[in-house]
């Protein structure tokens, strides 16, 4: 059995507790939105794709669509092909192999939580949501459907 609370001004709000059999086969994901911020300084952006940790089933995943007609609406001045580089090397890291660099030899868990970490480029990942999942590579087109595309 495991429990989480959220604690505020010393008070529990909000208490979620699961036991072994009660999450129907489905295991805990985490993700993150992919966002590209073409103009760092004015903080607007589109969704450009979604990040997908499960670790129960060691995965991690990327997938990635970007809208060129709302990121030039953002900025015409826009560095399309830099953002396509950027978005593909975040599958690539994702992907592990050859595709992921340096970060080859990290286990899927490091290397979502280094694709997470807050930073200011052009691509940046948003907020770590959770939630439950049979499949978290169908998780991970799912969200891209519901939030990016």
């Amino acid at each position: 059995m495991s429990e989480t609370h959220i604690h505020v001004a010393g008070h529990v709000t909000e208490r979620h507790i699961t036991r072994d059999g009660q999450g129907g086969g489905r295991d805990v994901f985490e993700y993150a939105l992919l966002r590209v911020v073409p103009r760092v300084e004015r903080g607007e952006y589109i969704n450009a794709g979604v990040i997908v940790y499960c670790r129960a089933k060691v995965y991690v995943g990327a997938r990635t669509h970007l809208d060129e007609t709302r990121l030039l609406a953002l900025d015409p001045d826009a560095d399309v092909a830099g953002v396509r580089a950027a978005l593909g090397a975040v599958e690539g890291v994702c992907a592990g192999g050859e595709a992921a660099g340096q970060a080859a030899g990290d286990d899927p868990g490091r290397r979502f939580r280094w694709l997470v970490a807050p930073r200011s480029t052009v691509v940046q990942p948003g907020p770590v949501h959770t939630g439950l999942t049979l499949d978290p590579a169908a998780e991970t087109e799912r969200l891209l459907d519901l939030l990016v595309r």
